[in-house]
């Protein structure tokens, strides 16, 4: 998992973000004919796709589905079996030049748990070239989602509880001020006054930065109440790919019960 992080984000060289125009809608993330296969099995298999700058993409699906799979597949933390994904145009695997632009948090691995906290984010700000300033604006900024817990507990990351540990690595990922941000069932672990303080964080981060965001849940009513766009995966195909509305709720728990 170590080589995941090193992978991902390149310590020694990461360039300043590049800001795309808030009012542009062209696609900022587009996947051709990309497939995984483990073991002579196929788990995931996307012949195409694109999500466009500023939107908040939802991913669901039953245990196996490939969305792990393919959250990871985009940070080119695993090899495609073939086919490729871009940003901006741009291959990603084997590439560093991308990096910059996303933040992620798929799970506990991505934390460096024998720091504390704030030794964790003064890591990620060194990283992306953040200044104190910076630092100290953010860590403002995220008070009421830490709720007291996080910073100045004394704790080492490996001590937090498994909802604390997920609120900083989440936390971490938002540094960067990234263009796209990815997370992976952000809301497991929470409470529910976590919950819903990410619930209003992500929706006032789309609206007020234009952040593209990619998110898997098995929780249909936070991710139609968060994503704009919702995909279903099955066994690694997408089997529906819908604008969130009024009956989207509806429609995902029709399909699920089945």
């Amino acid at each position: 998992m170590q080589e995941d992080i090193q992978r991902s984000v390149n310590l020694t060289d990461v360039p300043p973000p590049v800001p795309l125009s808030a009012g542009k809608t062209e696609e900022i993330i587009t996947v051709a004919n990309l497939k995984k296969i483990y073991g002579g099995v196929t788990v995931l298999n996307i012949p195409s796709m694109q999500i466009r700058n500023g939107e908040s993409f939802g991913l669901v699906g039953n245990n196996g589905a490939g969305k792990t799979t393919f959250f990871r597949l985009i940070l080119d933390l695993i090899e495609a079996s073939s086919g490729e994904v871009q940003i901006n145009g741009e291959t990603v695997a084997r590439r560093d030049a991308w990096k910059a632009k996303v933040g992620s948090f798929l799970d506990e691995s991505f934390l460096i748990d024998f720091l504390t906290a704030e030794e964790y984010f003064a890591f990620t700000a060194k990283v992306y070239r953040k200044s104190e300033g910076d630092m100290h604006a953010f860590l403002e900024s995220m008070k009421d989602f830490f709720n007291g817990e996080i910073v100045g507990s004394g704790k080492l990351i490996r001590d937090l509880s498994k909802g604390n540990q997920k609120k900083t690595g989440i936390a971490a990922a938002l540094i960067s001020d990234p263009q796209i941000l990815i997370l992976d069932e952000p809301f497991t672990a929470l409470d529910p006054t976590s919950q819903i303080r990410l619930k209003r964080m992500l929706n006032e981060l789309k609206t007020t930065r234009n952040m593209t965001m990619l998110i898997s849940s098995h929780d249909l009513n936070h991710v139609t109440e968060v994503c704009d766009r919702i995909v279903v995966l099955e066994k690694g195909l997408v089997v529906n790919d819908i604008r969130t509305s009024e009956n989207t709720l509806k429609e995902l728990e029709s399909y699920f019960a089945v």
